[in-house]
């Protein structure tokens, strides 16, 4: 059973308050629920409750340069940039071609595991991103892969990971806190902590061009 969103939390708070304290500095204080509201008007839906969860304990990531808490150098961000990188990523969503492909574009989504049709896809929430412009999206759209997490950045479009990390944000959250405990793998991702204390990832590669981190 996946542990609640709030408790990974607390694991992951004291992992690195005891490994990485300057990426600890850097989490955001809870986000202001007037934001939140904010949020969802701009986005036009609720935004689903791990996530709020989440944003009522960090707003965010204050300092993009004190660590990458996530597995590709991703970091939260916060309610407000969450909708502004929702107006931005959407206004690259090609509707009519997304209308016009209807459930063919949904049934490679799921047998290739990418899509560059769905990239900037209203219902899919960025949450996290790098310093690269690559995002991490929660799936609200209904159906199989609503709470799902997803990758998405403009060449390959959204990435479909088959690994379980992604199959829920609380999953991916147990699934960190877990890496950092253990100081073991997560999807190709080893977690290390520099000299000034911050948590970075470093990537195990494939044979191929392609890391584990999208498998």
């Amino acid at each position: 059973m996946t542990a609640p969103i709030s408790e990974s939390w607390t694991r992951i708070e004291k992992w690195l308050a005891v490994y990485a304290p300057a990426t600890y500095a850097a989490l955001a204080p809870p986000a202001d629920p007037a934001d939140i509201a904010a949020a969802e008007r701009v986005i036009g839906r609720p935004l689903l409750k791990p996530l709020v969860v989440s944003l009522l304990r960090h707003d965010g990531f204050l300092d993009p340069f004190q660590g990458s808490l996530l597995p590709g150098r991703y970091r939260w961000i916060s309610a407000r940039e969450i909708a502004a990188a929702w107006q931005l990523l959407t206004g690259f969503y090609d509707k009519r071609e997304a209308d016009g492909r209807g459930k063919e574009a949904d049934n490679d989504f799921m047998k290739l595991g990418f899509s560059s049709v769905l990239y900037g896809q209203p219902q899919l929430i960025p949450i996290a991103r790098d310093l690269g412009g690559g995002h991490v999206v929660l799936d609200h759209r209904p159906g199989a892969d609503r709470g799902r997490v997803h990758e998405a950045e403009a060449v390959e479009g959204v990435m479909r990971g088959s690994h379980e990390m992604w199959a829920s944000l609380p999953t991916f959250m147990e699934a960190i806190a877990t890496s950092l405990e253990t100081f073991r793998p997560l999807n190709g991702n080893m977690p290390a902590v520099d000299e000034e204390q911050r948590l970075y990832w470093d990537c195990i590669p494939l044979h191929n061009d392609r890391t584990l981190l999208r498998s």
